[in-house]
């Protein structure tokens, strides 16, 4: 086996299957000198479609592979990374990591590495993601653009399709394989003075979920009506949010979900005088937020790096906490069960629409996503960030006109303990960059004194 390319030449797919994965996992552990070894190998492709002023500006596609090598020695490791397959980088890459963990200090946390585990499977795989070519990022692309130009607008937007496949082996036998895809498609337009601009965004990893069209003829509605925004008064506000903007602070809290965090009196899940807060009502009754591998709108990854396995985790069950995140270090001192985060969010639902949201609303504020997000506190969660393309005012049950942009400073949890109405929860593109992000799927929520601080001349 000379290369790169002898790996790839068997398959359709631009990455290893598990067959090729294993093989490679153990040509490079039989090349180890070490106490023990962990390989991690993804591969895959990444294609992309950029589009600016109603035209494509840049397109590409871009294959590869990633082998990194732990190496430990003792209670030393160091890892090394190539993307060369062939036998001598591969000895090197091993080399390498051996020689950087002999130099590395000792870690008192460092554990054994795992031996052969049971792994769900997950089908978040889609071949309607992986066949998609440039003719056909150039097709969803002038979805947008056409309606876009002939309404005198001006759309502009980034798309992202992966297809690739992860896989973990140590010298204790495990070996854990996958194959999954992703595709997400954002749009913004404005109007041509400036004044107006209106955005929309989807992420799924079937590509066939999603519809360039509908979020082209949304993005341009919104920008229409964003022109010409007047300034309101920064306070705090009943606001509608829909479901991205919730999207946005909500997979915050995943984050902050660490046991370690939380034991050592560091995060908003730390119980004063001290242990967690699971076990106690922290958000409203109707707040049920749960990951899952295999959750048919946001699948997830199956395992985590080192091999740990994911499974189907409530966080927080009407309101209560339930769970926090174990590391495998933390779990052995503290006698809990070590999990991996799939990478997945899924926020319970209610059956009110934002049109009914926004007809209960006497005064308040629509917002349709929130940018720039930054912590501020993270013992309460608290982040600050904007409003973005298309805010507007609500009075009487409508809306009424668009709003200038606001900062605000919120923490999903003040937010989830001041819902008022909830909707049915969908797949967001919740991630700043436009691509596929983090699975997060959320429905819109009527929130109560959700906290403005300045205004910002911002578009």
């Amino acid at each position: 086996m000379s290369g790169p390319r002898s790996l790839f030449s068997a398959v359709a797919a631009p990455h290893l299957s598990r067959e090729q994965a294993q093989a490679l996992t153990t040509r490079v552990l039989g090349f180890s000198t070490a106490d023990e070894m962990r390989v991690n190998v993804n591969s895959g492709s990444t294609a992309n479609t950029r589009f600016a002023v109603n035209q494509v500006s840049t397109a590409g596609d871009n294959t590869n592979v990633s082998i990194t090598v732990r190496a430990v020695f003792g209670k030393k490791a160091g890892s090394a990374t190539t993307n060369r397959l062939d036998d001598e980088s591969l000895r090197a890459v091993v080399k390498r990591a051996e020689s950087l963990a002999r130099l590395a200090p000792e870690d008192p946390e460092m554990l054994p590495e795992l031996g052969p585990q049971t792994y769900l499977t997950s089908s978040g795989y889609s071949a309607n993601t992986a066949n998609l070519d440039p003719a056909g990022r150039a097709r969803a692309v002038q979805a947008i653009t056409e309606p876009a130009a002939a309404a005198g607008l001006i759309a502009t937007g980034y798309m992202q399709a992966n297809t690739g496949s992860s896989a973990v082996a140590t010298s204790r036998g495990l070996f854990a394989w996958a194959e999954q895809t992703a595709s997400s498609l954002t749009t913004t337009v404005r109007t041509t003075d400036g004044t107006g601009s209106g955005w929309a965004g989807a992420t799924h990893h079937d590509w066939s979920r999603i519809n360039p069209a509908e979020l082209g003829a949304r993005a341009i509605d919104k920008a229409k009506r964003s022109a010409n925004p007047v300034a309101v008064e920064p306070g705090r506000y009943t606001v509608v949010l829909e479901p991205t903007a919730v999207g946005n602070l909500v997979q915050l809290i995943a984050g902050a979900a660490q046991a370690r965090a939380a034991d050592e009196g560091r995060s908003f899940f730390s119980k004063p005088g001290g242990g967690t807060k699971i076990g106690l009502k922290v958000v409203d009754e109707r707040v049920t937020l749960l990951s899952d591998p295999l959750d048919a709108d946001a699948y997830g990854s199956t395992f985590g790096g080192d091999g740990l396995p994911t499974a189907k985790m409530t966080w927080i069950e009407n309101g209560v906490v339930k769970n926090l995140a174990y590391d495998r270090y933390w779990a052995q001192q503290k006698g809990a069960q070590a999990s991996a985060f799939s990478g997945s969010l899924r926020m319970m639902g209610g059956n009110s629409s934002v049109e009914e949201m926004i007809a209960s609303t006497e005064r308040g504020l629509l917002v349709t996503r929130l940018w720039y997000i930054r912590p501020v506190d993270p013992r309460t969660i608290l982040f600050t960030g904007l409003t973005r393309d298309g805010t507007f005012l609500i009075e009487n049950g409508k809306v009424t006109r668009a709003v200038k942009n606001l900062r605000w400073n919120e923490s999903p949890i003040f937010m989830l303990n001041n819902i008022e109405a909830m909707g049915a929860p969908v797949r967001v593109s919740a991630s700043e960059d436009g691509g596929p992000g983090q699975a997060v799927v959320v429905p819109p929520l009527k929130v109560r004194d959700f906290t403005f601080t300045s205004l910002s001349d911002a578009v």
